[in-house]
C-alpha cells in the first residue's frame, strides 16, 4: 500500500483555502462595486474575477471569484486581506512574493497561483482608473 503524499502547504494556506476571506458568494450583479478585473492563466486553467470598492483612492472592500486550485484560492484570499484599506498605488505594490510570504510559502510549482490574484487586482484598478 502506498503512503499518501504529505501535505506540502503551510497551515496558513490550508486555512485560507478552507475558509477563504472576501470570496463573493452568489450573484455578481448584487454586489455593488466600482470596478472589476478578469484574468486567466492558460498554464493552469485558473480564472479570476475581482471586484473593488474605492473611496478617496483607497480600497474599502474587495471581493473575488475564481476557478482555481487550492493555491489560487488561498493566494487570492490572502491578497484580499492585504489589499483592503490600502490606497490604489499601495495595493498595486502587493506582489506575488508578498502574498507567498504572507502564506508561509507555496510549493515552487504553485508560485504562479499568487500571480493570478495580483493580475486580477491590477486589472480592477486599471478598470477603475479608466472610468
Amino acid at each position: 500500500m502506498t503512503e499518501p503524499a504529505p501535505w506540502v502547504y503551510s497551515d496558513i494556506v490550508k486555512e485560507h483555502f478552507l475558509n477563504p476571506r472576501n470570496f463573493l458568494m452568489g450573484d455578481e450583479a448584487a454586489y455593488s462595486h466600482d470596478a472589476e478585473g478578469v484574468v486567466g492563466n492558460p498554464v493552469c486553467g485558473d480564472q479570476m474575477k475581482m471586484f473593488i470598492r474605492v473611496k478617496d483612492d483607497r480600497i474599502t472592500d474587495l471581493r473575488w471569484k475564481t476557478y482555481g486550485c487550492a493555491s489560487a484560492i488561498a493566494s487570492t484570499s490572502a491578497l484580499s486581506e492585504l489589499a483592503k484599506g490600502r490606497t490604489l498605488d499601495e495595493a498595486l505594490l502587493i506582489g506575488p512574493d508578498e502574498i507567498t510570504e504572507f502564506l508561509g510559502g507555496l510549493p515552487k510549482h504553485k508560485f504562479h497561483c499568487s500571480v493570478l490574484g495580483h493580475e486580477a487586482l491590477r486589472a480592477a484598478i486599471t478598470n477603475y482608473r479608466a472610468r
